[in-house]
């Protein structure tokens, strides 16, 4: 192996290029069939969720994903209620113990 052997291998795509690409060929495969109702939402959002989980903790309730669809474009749009981050857990209960305690 060579000293700049590491910088010629091929790169991974990033995960999020690679959802990107499979949405973009989702959405333009239901493009071209037609009318039918978006039958693959359910399973994409579980899809979507199982991915999420791996970074934040999510619930089902927290994903909401819709399909609409016009003439000439279907756009597919995620909405995610994150939790608050552990920093701001701890901001807010350093400021409730410093409210709890007595003003000298």
């Amino acid at each position: 192996m060579s000293l700049f052997g590491f910088s010629l291998r091929p790169r991974r795509a990033k995960s999020a290029n690679t959802a990107k690409d499979r949405l973009q060929l989702l959405l333009a495969h239901e493009r071209v069939s037609g009318s039918e109702p978006a039958d693959f939402l359910p399973q994409l959002q579980n899809d979507i969720i199982a991915v999420i989980r791996k970074y934040v903790n999510v619930g089902d309730d927290d994903v909401d994903i819709r399909m609409e669809r016009g003439d000439e474009l279907s756009s597919l749009e995620i909405n995610i209620e994150m939790p608050a981050s552990a920093s701001e857990k701890s901001e807010k209960s350093e400021k409730a113990e410093t409210a709890d305690k007595p003003k000298k």
